[in-house]
């Protein structure tokens, strides 16, 4: 099993890295170098997490063969004996618990953690700070060539990557004016790499403690259908808000388009521009526009003023922008209804006596065997009425004592005698006995905890509308890689963290033992000792106060201050915008409503009376055929036939008049006969036929 388990974990974090990324991301619109760039550093950050347990129970390993070492016991392991307990071990092994000194089954073979670590991490510091940033600022360019993209970058990412050299240059200047420091490019790498995770861990502590309280609570709050059925009203009523402020900025962008579209002829040289500006626009847009391009015109015949390509870069860049927005208010707006709808289901139904869950839409779709053999309507009663709540209560109890051991430890990690750290004494006491499994398992549930505190805050948080992570493929190329950025900054100092509540980090704990392959890339901190001895080890510390003012609502009260309306239930204000909410949903239910009513009535309507398209189309193949064996008759006989003949197509065509005006919503007689409608195409005028009898047949469909 020598290194599998390691090729194992790089396989499963690649496809959670790809799942999530799919959830979030559009792999059929954005752009692949987008998706690349941000696949890569979501996956290394995972790959960092998922793997830093292995290189724990590894350097233990090396630790037990250094301590056996020393005592001359020799290098040469065997497993332990049957009779071994953890009562007869000792913090100093012996020669009589040798044997519980042997190779873990996930042990990785010297000189391979180094060289991964070492090629992960600054393959992630390269993503963070060089090539994600110019590939933000590519997407969201509104060039219409790779060059004038990537010219856009560079212009926008020249104070950006300035600072780096200024900083830089400061650096080798104050070292060649002290020549006392004698710096080496070890040192100065450590410097770099202590400064990186400097900032790192002073925007980690900010965002941990914002999840070590509202993790618990959320989950608290879930398991309260009426609090959180009241909260997604208040959520309707600020999403329908956007979505309407959306679709008006979208119409204002698009008069602009159409404004440039009717200037540009397309004979003129920056037609290839507009074309392609319309590309990005919606389809009803685009018909719209294309309607009213009918004209060759020259350019040069009039003497208009034409936009600049550079007024067209930047109504690009706003066409990709609105366009994305709405899209991405409107799916919001669908999944928050049917989010809606679902808790008041649930509070319909917890007063049922037959328990059997019955929803106010079901699904149109055919339920799968899952639905119809596992998760029947019974089992669903159960779930969504009575499991459901108290599993999220007993989540939200287990969650909140992670909290309070990780607060407890962030305080206290730096004490050796007497070890204080909770996580620290957890992971001594499987060492004494060389549990590796145990470890293992500790180690990773921490840290998927510390990561999930972090990553579900950066998640969550949005700034405006230029950073939001949205689901279900909303989320924009910007968001994507402001993402990855995030976390490729934020996921080493969440590592070097962890090794300290741990003691595994000799840096800050002072400890003699042998460093994990992690740590020894990241150099000794002693080069800049007020870091390694002060901000490392009293920062985290700050993470109590966030923490008291996350649980207060601090952050919310504030927004809400400055005009930012936040969910608080003692504002009259979210009283206001809950009712507001509600009524918006029920109009909604009414619309879904009658839509499915229409659909009923329709369905109805073909089971009783067929299709009545279809029998007039029969009598007219029959009377076709009627009138070609009559071929005997004589002149008169005809002439008598045939006007007997349109006068029973009239007749018909009174009855299908009849039942269209019956027929239920959408329906549709653009396919009767063409003889059928014969004379009344007389009834329009040459020009507007098509336009009248679209609207005539059509007279249902704004209903």
């Amino acid at each position: 099993m020598s290194g599998a388990a390691l090729g194992i974990e790089v396989v499963v974090v690649f496809f959670l890295a790809l799942f999530l990324l799919h959830r979030y991301g559009d792999f059929r619109k954005q752009q692949r170098m987008v998706l690349f760039g941000t696949l890569l550093a979501w996956y290394l950050c995972f790959l960092i997490v998922f793997i830093l347990p292995l290189d724990v129970s590894t350097t233990i390993y090396n630790q037990c063969k250094v301590d056996h070492k020393d005592q001359d016991l020799g290098p040469t392991l065997s497993p332990p004996p049957a009779n071994y307990t953890a009562a007869n071990s000792s913090a100093t092994p012996t020669k009589s618990d040798f044997t519980s000194c042997y190779k873990p089954w996930s042990y990785i073979p010297d000189g391979i953690l180094p060289v991964f670590w070492r090629v992960v991490y600054w393959t992630s510091q390269c993503l963070t700070w060089l090539l994600l940033p110019f590939m933000q600022s590519y997407a969201r360019s509104g060039g219409f060539s790779i060059t004038g993209k990537i010219k856009t970058a560079l212009i926008e990412n020249a104070i950006y990557y300035g600072t780096y050299l200024l900083i830089f240059g400061s650096l080798l200047i104050y070292v060649a004016v002290h020549p006392e420091l004698h710096l080496s490019w070890y040192e100065l790498q450590t410097i770099g790499i202590t400064a990186a995770n400097t900032w790192g861990l002073f925007l980690l502590v900010l965002l941990m403690g914002y999840g070590l309280v509202e993790i618990p609570r959320s989950y608290w709050n879930a398991s309260r259908h009426g609090h959180l059925l009241i909260k997604t009203y208040f959520k309707a009523s600020k999403l329908m808000t956007e979505k309407a402020d959306a679709e008006e900025n979208l119409e204002d962008v698009m008069e602009e388009v159409r404004k440039v579209s009717e200037s540009i002829k397309y004979n003129h040289p920056l037609r290839k521009y507009i074309d392609t500006i319309l590309r990005k626009c919606p389809l009803d847009y685009q018909e719209k526009m294309g309607r009213n391009m009918d004209d060759y015109e020259d350019f040069d015949d009039k003497q208009n003023t034409y936009p600049s390509e550079k007024t067209l870069v930047k109504l690009h860049k706003q066409v990709i922008y609105a366009v994305q927005r709405h899209n991405r208010t409107r799916v919001q707006w669908q999944i928050l209804l049917q989010q809606a709808i679902h808790l008041e289901d649930v509070a319909k139904n917890e007063t049922s006596s037959t328990h059997q869950f019955v929803h106010s839409f079901p699904s149109s779709e055919p339920a799968g065997w899952f639905s119809r053999y596992i998760y029947t309507p019974s089992v669903e009663w159960y779930w969504e009425c009575l499991l459901k709540r108290w599993f999220y209560r007993l989540l939200s109890v287990v969650l909140t004592l992670f909290s309070v051991a990780v607060v407890w430890s962030e305080c206290t990690f730096f004490s050796t005698r007497p070890v204080l750290s909770l996580f620290a004494v957890f992971i001594q006491l499987a060492e004494r006995d060389y549990n590796y499994l145990y470890i293992e398992m500790a180690c990773f549930i921490t840290i998927f905890f510390l990561c999930t505190c972090v990553y579900s805050t950066v998640f969550r948080i949005r700034v405006f509308n230029y950073y939001y992570l949205a689901s279900h493929h909303q989320t924009d190329a910007y968001s994507l890689q402001f993402s990855g950025m995030l976390f490729c900054r934020l996921t080493p100092p969440l590592c070097l963290n962890f090794l300290g509540l741990i003691h595994m980090d000799s840096a800050i704990s002072h400890q003699k033992k042998e460093p994990t392959a992690y740590t020894s890339i990241m150099g000794s901190m002693q080069v800049l000792y007020f870091i390694a001895n002060g901000f490392y080890i009293y920062y985290p510390m700050l993470i109590v106060i966030l923490t008291i003012a996350t649980y207060f609502s601090l952050g919310t009260r504030c927004l809400n201050l400055l005009g930012f309306q936040q969910f608080m239930g003692d504002s009259e204000m979210t009283s206001d915008l809950i009712d507001e909410g509600k009524e918006l949903i029920r109009r909604e239910k009414r619309k879904r409503q009658r839509i499915e009513d229409g659909e009923n009535r329709r369905r109805e309507w073909k089971e009783r009376y067929g299709n009545p398209r279809e029998d007039f189309a029969a009598r007219n193949r029959s009377s076709h055929e009627m009138k070609e064996t009559s071929y005997s008759d004589s002149v008169t006989s005809n002439t008598r036939q045939a006007k007997y003949s349109r006068s029973g197509s009239r007749a018909e065509r009174d009855c299908i008049e009849l039942l269209q005006d019956a027929e239920p919503l959408d329906f549709n007689a653009d396919s009767l006969a063409d003889d059928a409608l014969e004379t009344e195409s007389t009834r329009h005028a040459g020009g507007r036929y098509l336009s009248m009898s679209s609207s005539r047949n059509r007279i249902f469909d704004d209903v």
